[in-house]
């Protein structure tokens, strides 16, 4: 598609709200629908997260690096756009630092960042001086320290409503409370979607629906292999900060690019802006069971003590968890689906969607709306065909 039509994108979560405001910006009609409130799904669920650290050469990782820079782009380009006292963006480049608490670990850490630094991510090995600077009240009892000052941290939820304001702004329309039942078609083409709320029609649909993808794909004629991994995170009370960045074991690392379905508990730990800390993580492969467990709980609890052991004197708040849109090859989906024309997919992020939003809003952009050039990110990419055929 090389015009500036009307585009429905499914899903007012980050990636549809970064999406939608794109398109606006490129001269498109944009119509967002969701069957609940924006950011309503993962998007409220997750940290916030911008990092680098977790990731290894390749295309996500430069995914990122581009999201990264436009994430320091867009803060003035919204306070331009909203109106005066709409809340800022809460981005802040507090850096990660990256611990590891055994030998075996702490020398696939330091491989591992090696690697990253010939892919231009500042991966600086740390020793007990700095340790302590960084973070007084690190455990001692760890083998190896990287420090990444480039990661960063948004308020997911502000984020998202600012970009969908936005693209209102711009001319959007945005329906929630709408579920989208099949789809519209001319001949094998996509023309719209039908939904509880009659038919919308368009020149193209975006799927932008986080781990509810797959299903969404499925009612618009298109496989998609797209699946929920639950994660559970810990609040505790409000308490002085003694925690600076965002600091997590190695083994965090493997979790996020492991495929396995079992529980999998790594420990992430950051304090917020409203005094609390933030503990997580965990993954799991159960469909979209969201129950907060006792096991899951302990289990985080007993990883960050391994950090922070003075964290045994601090009462938990409350728990909250949340559905990752899991991809079996880790990669994103980003693009046109050559099976089914008209219909494009921005979807599979896992936990790294809040970050690699603004770039994957470019790159669906510019698909749609100028020539489409190289994207690794495509649907019939070689990585995710065995995939595809086990979800048709």
């Amino acid at each position: 598609m090389a015009e500036r039509g009307r585009v429905i994108v499914i899903g007012a979560g980050i990636i549809g709200a970064a999406i939608a405001r794109s398109l606006v910006r490129g001269g498109s009609d944009v119509v967002v629908l969701d069957r609940g409130p924006s950011a309503g799904g993962t998007s409220s669920s997750g940290e916030g997260n911008l990092l680098v650290s977790d990731k290894g050469p390749g295309s996500e990782l430069e995914l990122m690096q581009r999201s990264l820079e436009l994430w320091r782009e867009i803060g003035p380009q919204l306070r331009d756009e909203l109106p005066s006292g709409f809340p800022g963006l809460e981005l802040e480049y507090k850096g990660g630092l990256v611990v590891a608490t055994t030998e075996q670990g702490a020398q696939g850490l330091r491989e591992f960042a090696a690697q990253q630094r010939t892919a231009g991510v500042l991966a600086e090995e740390v020793g007990e001086e700095q340790v302590r600077q960084l973070e007084p009240d690190l455990t001692r009892n760890y083998t190896s320290a990287v420090y990444y000052p480039q990661d960063a941290q948004v308020q997911p939820v502000i984020a998202t409503e600012s970009l969908l304001a936005s693209a209102r702004s711009g001319g959007a329309q945005v329906h929630q409370g709408v579920e989208v039942l099949g789809a519209v078609t001319s001949g094998s083409r996509i023309t719209g979607v039908r939904t509880s709320n009659g038919d919308f029609l368009g020149d193209a649909v975006v799927v932008a629906a986080g781990p509810w993808s797959g299903q969404l794909a499925a009612k618009l004629g298109a496989s998609l292999p797209v699946k929920p991994r639950r994660g559970t995170v810990m609040v505790t009370t409000r308490m002085p900060q003694r925690i600076q960045h965002k600091v997590y074991d190695a083994d965090y690392v493997g979790a996020v690019g492991s495929g396995a379905a079992d529980l999998q508990v790594s420990s992430v730990v950051e304090s917020t802006a409203a005094g609390t800390v933030l503990i997580g993580s965990s993954r799991e492969r159960r469909g979209f069971d969201d129950r907060i467990e006792a096991r899951v709980l302990a289990a985080l609890a007993a990883k960050a003590l391994l950090l922070f052991p003075f964290l045994s004197d601090v009462a938990v708040m409350r728990a909250y968890g949340g559905f990752r849109p899991f991809m079996p090859d880790h990669l994103p989906v980003i693009g046109a689906d050559p099976r089914v024309p008209g219909l494009w997919h921005a979807t599979g992020h896992e936990g790294a969607g809040i970050g690699l939003s603004l770039a994957t809003a470019e790159i669906l952009t510019r698909e749609l709306l100028e020539t489409p050039g190289e994207n690794p990110f495509r649907v019939d990419r070689p990585s995710l065909q065995p995939y595809l055929e086990e979800a048709a």
